[in-house]
């Protein structure tokens, strides 16, 4: 299972797990857009919390580098 994060309405960032690559069929009635897949759930979280508008944070292999560095675990 991969880690993504789900766009709900009112941009509202929610990370959750699939075994499958998210499509509009499997999980567009849930989210509006999702991001990923993400190698490590710390990758996700990043993502979720620091994403939006953090210019360091432009891609998934951002999110990891940077929630590694702030996790202390370089």
């Amino acid at each position: 299972m991969q880690n993504y994060v789900g766009l709900k309405a009112g941009l509202v960032r929610e990370v959750f797990k699939s075994a499958s690559l998210p499509t509009t069929e499997t999980h567009g009635g849930e989210y509006l857009a999702v991001i990923g897949p993400f190698r490590t759930k710390r990758g996700a979280l990043f993502s979720r919390d620091h994403g939006q508008g953090n210019p360091h944070c432009r891609c998934v292999s951002d999110a990891e580098r940077l929630g590694k560095m702030y996790a202390g675990t370089r």
